[in-house]
């Protein structure tokens, strides 16, 4: 394994090796931005190996998925740390071609981990082709809520994007690699996303469940992060839905694409769905856009990389900005979204804000607010390093509350080492877009990207 400079190293490369800035001369300046670079990669390589490494080494060892969060002060107020998140782990799959790339692990290592999971999820639950949201070592489901205990189309579609990344990496290889890229599409090929429709209807449905039907009755329409839900099931060679649906149920008849301005920014996309708040959260800039690559992705109702890009500068400016004076927001200290909170889970964000922020928000941005965000790594490695530990940062934390608990949630460390990576080299949106499913999925919606081959 790869040895990764530890993160309080990397401090004096950053400011010095008094701790303090280097002098105000053109030399100096100079030297200082040599030396910048120099720490932002190395800050980089940590963050990416940390986060990485919550999905190796912090893999549930059975099935070599995700565990749903991990609790370093092992309180588990629920279930046990062995759950395994569907979602989340489509996050790690992608995670570890990171790893691979960035020579945390070898290939071989990678792919026999793959192989576990691949045979794994042959066996697991699966309600129409969809697996359920939490899955126990076993392959059982484990309900999410009550009555979520069967298929969750939305997670399924997490983990769908990343093993088609997956397969995308391995499909020219050697023979055992090739054997696992053809495993995938049959896993691919087998979600039935059609039936998630309820019978016809121009909207994909969350949920279903053997024992509770439609009861959960969550139709899934106008903007959030379930995009790669609708390209996927346009994309499915075996269970496609007509472009009727994505039409009328996610773009609900084009009301989505009525925007608002907010901090002299379009939003793009109409965010207002929740509380009035005038963006969501920012995984919804994060989760769907892990593979699927918003440069130059338009379609009739929006551009891809303005929303998301437009979506990250917006939580800065706020934060900048700070309207309720909390505790240590600014230009180095940013970003909302949904995680861990002093009241439990919550959804952060502009108009619903506890004064929390969460790394990820602005980690996994990188690729839309490159300076932004780096401003944030900086800060926290070098001025909150109690708040990094074995997995990279964690969760959560307060200053205006002085709370922080020493805790990961899968689906928050997963979009870090891959957002990064997008903006590194752009290896995921690469292997993703590459795919040929994807790119019929998305022309068929009536999407335009650099990856779509077109006549002529």
């Amino acid at each position: 394994m790869r040895l990764i400079l530890i993160p309080l190293a990397v401090a004096s490369l950053l400011w010095g090796c008094n701790g303090q800035k280097t002098k105000n001369t053109e030399q100096s300046t100079e030297k200082s931005k040599e030396q910048l670079a120099q720490g932002d990669e190395q800050l980089l390589d940590s963050v990416q190996y940390q986060t990485f490494n919550y999905f190796w080494d912090g893999a549930e060892p059975i099935s070599g998925l995700a565990r749903e969060r991990l609790h370093m002060d092992n309180v588990y107020p629920s279930h046990d740390k062995n759950i395994i998140t569907t979602g989340g782990s489509g996050f790690g799959l992608m995670a570890i071609l990171v790893g691979v790339e960035r020579q945390f692990i070898t290939r071989e290592q990678a792919l026999e981990r793959y192989e576990k999971i691949v045979g794994f999820l042959e066996k697991a639950d699966r309600f129409h082709g969809a697996w359920p949201h939490w899955m126990e070592p076993s392959g059982k489901v484990s309900p999410f809520s009550p009555k979520d205990n069967g298929g969750d189309l939305v997670e399924t579609a997490f983990l769908v994007q990343g093993l088609l990344a997956v397969k995308e990496y391995f499909k020219d290889g050697n023979e055992r690699e090739q054997a696992l890229a053809k495993k995938i599409q049959q896993l691919w090929e087998g979600v039935e996303w059609d039936w998630y429709t309820k019978g016809g209807e121009d909207v994909l449905y969350w949920h279903w469940s053997p024992e509770y039907q439609w009861e959960m009755n969550f139709p899934v329409g106008g903007y959030n992060e379930a995009l790669i839900m609708y390209v996927l099931a346009a994309a499915s060679p075996t269970h496609s839905i007509n472009k009727s649906v994505y039409e009328k149920g996610w773009a609900v008849d084009g009301t989505i694409a009525q925007d608002t301005l907010y901090y002299g920014l379009e939003t793009e996309l109409n965010h207002y769905q929740h509380d009035n708040a005038p963006v969501g959260p920012l995984f919804w800039a994060h989760y769907s856009y892990l593979g699927l690559d918003p440069n130059g992705l338009t379609d009739q109702f929006g551009d891809y990389w303005k929303l998301n890009q437009n979506h990250a500068l917006i939580h800065y400016k706020y934060a900048v900005d700070n309207p309720k004076g909390f505790e240590g927001y600014g230009e180095n200290c940013w970003g909302l979204t949904s995680s861990y909170s002093m009241n439990g889970y919550a959804g952060h964000r502009p108009g619903a804000d506890l004064g929390v922020i969460s790394p990820t928000a602005a980690l996994s941005s990188m690729p839309y607010t490159p300076e932004e965000s780096k401003q944030f790594l900086r800060y926290m490695y070098s001025e909150q390093d109690s708040l990094i530990g074995e997995f990279g940062p964690y969760d959560a934390f307060s200053l205006q509350h002085n709370w922080y608990l020493p805790r990961y949630l899968a689906i928050d460390q997963g979009p870090i080492p891959v957002m990064i990576e997008n903006y590194r080299s752009g290896l995921l949106w690469k292997l993703f877009m590459r795919n040929e499913d994807v790119q019929n999925g998305l022309q068929k919606l009536g999407f335009e990207s650099p990856y779509i081959k077109t006549d002529g």
